[in-house]
């Protein structure tokens, strides 16, 4: 996926702590995940793209699933974390969600997966008519996304309906990294969705699991009354 250049030294830089570390953080593993899951169709048998896969979580489980999976991202350091996990039992590329996704033949996939990715990208429009060009029709994309409400109180921004990259720090085990990413209002998210030719059938604002209150109750009652992620499923027509 294109992030600025910040961004991309970053992750690559953030490849190893993502494969070590990421998967037992609470605003992963009991808050993103178990309500991407709850939107997640049945993938046994079916092709499945896990666009912008990171170190490979979502593949592993995919492929736990019964799934046949496609994993892409920008970050080639993400690509060796995510064969690191798989090895050869899924098709790992190297890509940028921003370009023609060449790789996918029309009406090839049954699910497209992208988690906490499409952030990064400022323009939606190419993203979004693609995975409809690669879906099958019936097809499910299932995504989530900082919420735009958390953005815009967070970062203290005066103007909501403005799309505006956005810095931010973060701390690891392995010191700071700076990360960029994108905020926009919720409409634009929508209709970049229905505007690619997506009907809209779950968009959710989850609460926290009770895992997440035992292991950052602090966090916790925040996520109660403030929306981190925004969680969205939608198809592809049938014909």
């Amino acid at each position: 996926m294109h992030r600025q250049s910040v961004s991309h030294d970053s992750y690559e830089a953030m490849a190893e702590y993502y494969f070590r570390d990421i998967d037992n953080k609470p605003y992963n593993a009991h808050y993103e995940r178990p309500a991407t899951l709850s939107l997640l169709p049945e993938v046994e048998g079916k092709s499945v793209v896990d666009a912008g896969c990171a170190a490979g979580w979502y593949t592993e489980l995919l492929l736990r699933m019964g799934a046949k999976v496609t994993a892409v991202d920008f970050s080639a350091r993400m690509i060796e974390m995510t064969r690191r996990r798989v090895g050869t039992r899924a098709r790992l590329i190297q890509a940028d969600l921003n370009e023609p996704l060449e790789f996918l033949e029309d009406a090839s996939q049954d699910v497209i997966l992208s988690s906490l990715a499409l952030h990064y990208l400022k323009d939606w429009a190419h993203v979004m008519s693609e995975f409809h060009r690669a879906l099958k029709p019936g097809g499910v994309l299932v995504f989530s996304v900082h919420h735009p409400f958390m953005d815009f109180t967070h970062f203290g921004k005066e103007n909501y309906f403005l799309t505006e990259l956005l810095d931010d720090e973060w701390d690891t085990p392995d010191g700071k990294v700076k990360v960029q990413f994108y905020r926009r209002p919720l409409h634009q998210i929508i209709s970049s969705v229905y505007q690619a030719g997506f009907v809209l059938e779950e968009l959710l604002e989850p609460m926290p699991t009770e895992a997440f209150q035992r292991q950052a109750p602090l966090a916790y009652d925040r996520l109660t009354r403030k929306p981190q992620f925004l969680f969205i499923r939608a198809c592809k027509p049938q014909l």
